[in-house]
């Protein structure tokens, strides 16, 4: 793994806006607009580094299917906050209902320098976003920059292939919607969406785009409903399931959620179990089970533990995004406490790697139950939050 240099390519931001990217450039609090899609650098693996990268991803998403197997079998869904009985009843049926319920895809984040074994840093696995960025113009980057070269990247291809596969799941002769909030700002989960309702198009799935606010409740028939009235009977929701169940609607979704058993009225794309893996108690339940794996971290629920005097920590929350309430804390710190209000993680501290003052994360991609693909962000602090830039990759031959 090694970091270089290039100059970009001249008009490159009228290029990847054509190709699906929407928002590169970021703008900052000085009100500042820089680069989100970086192309003055790149990552360069070797083939062995990537196939090893692969098994890893593979075989943390196996060990993650175990953990939620756990989770169910011995009701823990406390530890993950899920403290609604009726909640965590419909998540137990959807589990036990998973192969009529798939998952679609996934992005582990990883911490990995190319001198040692990589180690999972999180695991998004609802609604995980920098999908766009990493299925399209970084492969369009690499075609026009290094021809005949390869990269980590089967992610369009698989994509599409999966949603002929679930396609037989979906109901019958009804649309799949579509759906996003349209307060996201950036555009970032609007773009997301729309990538993958065009891979479900390519699928031969009918589609319907619309803004999570636009679904209606028709209290007559106890249906959601789209602006024109039509049932939704199935939706891919780029909207956190916590939101779903926990908003106004809320009790709509639980009343007419459709497990997989044809029991209900919508269908939910990402399925209710996802919901165990996208929470970051999944890393004290990983390392619970698995204690010394290779590529995982300590982590605790009940606290740091020896954490705090060795090694130091990352205090994570249960739920969030983009590095939003994460804090570290060094070695011998002085241990800060968090009120019953604000559960979290606390995973071992482990410093993202340094390339030239760049702070780098992999996102490795899992579709369906395959590793599909890599997107990298860099960052210039410690966390990887909503200024990271999305910098390409190649596989060097």
């Amino acid at each position: 793994m090694e970091r270089h240099t290039i100059e970009p390519r001249p008009g490159w931001q009228q290029t990847v806006e054509a190709q699906g990217l929407i928002y590169p450039l970021t703008r900052y609090p000085d009100d500042s607009l820089r680069p989100y899609w970086d192309e003055s650098a790149y990552y360069a693996f070797t083939l062995p580094e990537v196939e090893a990268l692969e098994e890893v991803v593979e075989e943390l998403h196996g060990m993650c299917l175990a953990a939620a197997a756990h989770i169910v079998e011995r009701d823990r869904f406390a530890d993950l906050g899920i403290d609604d009985p009726r909640l965590a009843a419909l998540v137990a049926e959807s589990w036990r209902r998973r192969d009529e319920l798939p998952s679609l895809y996934g992005r582990f984040d990883l911490h990995y320098d190319g001198t040692g074994p990589a180690k999972m840093l999180e695991y998004n696995a609802d609604t995980p976003t920098s999908l766009v960025e990493a299925a399209s113009p970084q492969w369009f980057w690499m075609e026009e920059r290094f021809p005949g070269a390869d990269q980590w990247n089967s992610l369009h291809e698989r994509l599409v292939a999966a949603w002929k596969r679930q396609a037989p799941l979906l109901p019958p002769g009804a649309p799949l919607h579509f759906a996003h909030s349209a307060g996201d700002e950036l555009g970032e989960d609007l773009m997301t969406v729309a990538y993958l309702e065009e891979t479900a198009q390519q699928a031969g799935l009918e589609t319907v785009a619309i803004p999570v606010e636009d679904i209606g409740w028709d209290r007559l028939s106890g249906r959601f409903v789209d602006q024109r009235l039509r049932f939704i009977r199935a939706c891919f929701k780029l909207y956190p399931w916590e939101w779903l169940a926990g908003d106004d609607f809320g009790p709509y979704v639980l009343d007419t959620l459709d497990n997989g058993g044809g029991t209900g009225s919508t269908l939910w794309i990402e399925p209710a179990w996802k919901m165990l893996l996208s929470n970051k108690a999944l890393l004290a339940v990983l390392w619970e089970l698995f204690p010394g794996h290779p590529n995982l971290l300590p982590a605790y629920l009940d606290g740091p533990r020896e954490l705090a005097r060795t090694r130091g920590y990352a205090a994570k929350p249960l739920l969030g995004r983009e590095g939003a309430g994460v804090t570290l804390h060094e070695p011998g710190a002085a241990p800060v406490p968090r009120g019953a209000d604000d559960p979290c993680c606390y995973q071992e501290l482990a410093p993202l790697p340094d390339f030239d003052g760049n702070r780098v994360v992999l996102g490795a991609w899992v579709v369906e139950d395959e590793a599909a693909g890599l997107g990298i962000r860099e960052s210039a602090g410690p966390v990887t939050d909503e200024y990271a830039r999305f910098v390409p990759h190649v596989i060097r031959t």
